[in-house]
């Protein structure tokens, strides 16, 4: 089985300024990504899609192929990360490469690793799936969140039906934690649900599954690494 992975990286953020190569620990961000990459054994190629040569001179420098960058369509904040996976997939294919699977895996989940992608394909190949998504469990129950009106009232905030039910009670929910999902090519290139037919889930610790989105996460991510290599 061959397998790619894609990493997507485009240039600029408006949470946290050039996030996806911020140093984080004295690393560029996507290092880590793509380190773990590597270290897991499982891919034939291991790419960086991104809209700018800096991005890409950076990723090279951490051993992921760059071949071309990333077209200016789907380098916006509407352009969808499957997007941008569908078309590498067929940039590689006029290049005259296929593969069997694909792993999305951000560069803004640092923290996951090597085991965590092992574990990952270990579930495709068990449960025969045409996806397998990370999760995590949720830090904080659904059931006690709400949206608020404009005056800010509690009235009913909580449904009644929860309302009283002890916290050890309420089951647990989990949420994507957006650090890895592998899909079958195939699959992939004829579906837009990658959540329906054999799709299964991967349970990642939550140390693990920070996703940096602005500088509290970023300062997270840099105290559980530093306290790692204690």
């Amino acid at each position: 089985m061959k397998n790619m992975a894609i990493i997507p990286a485009r240039a600029g953020s408006k949470g946290l300024k050039d996030k996806n190569i911020k140093l984080l620990n004295g690393k560029p961000m996507l290092a880590y990504t793509i380190e773990a990459a590597k270290e897991s054994g499982l891919f034939e190629e291991i790419m960086v899609s991104t809209d700018s040569e800096k991005y890409a001179e950076i990723a090279k420098q951490w051993g992921a192929s760059v071949p071309f960058l990333r077209p200016v369509e789907l380098s916006n904040d509407t352009a969808s990360s499957w997007d941008v996976v569908k078309y590498v997939i067929e940039k590689y294919k006029e290049l005259g490469r296929e593969f069997d699977t694909v792993a999305l895996l951000q560069p803004t989940s640092p923290l996951r690793n090597s085991a965590d992608i092992i574990k990952g394909y270990e579930i495709m190949k068990e449960k025969h799936a045409n996806s397998v998504i990370a999760v995590c469990e949720a830090e904080h129950s659904p059931l006690w969140m709400n949206i608020l009106p404009e005056n800010h009232s509690m009235a009913g905030f909580i449904r009644p039906d929860a309302a009283n039910v002890p916290r050890q009670s309420i089951p647990t929910y989990y949420r994507i934690n957006g650090a890895l999902y592998i899909v079958k090519v195939e699959y992939l290139m004829n579906s837009n649900d990658i959540y329906s037919d054999k799709s299964y889930a991967l349970i990642m610790d939550k140390e693990n599954s920070i996703d940096i989105d602005d500088m509290f996460d970023f300062k997270i991510a840099s105290l559980i690494l530093r306290d790692r290599k204690q």
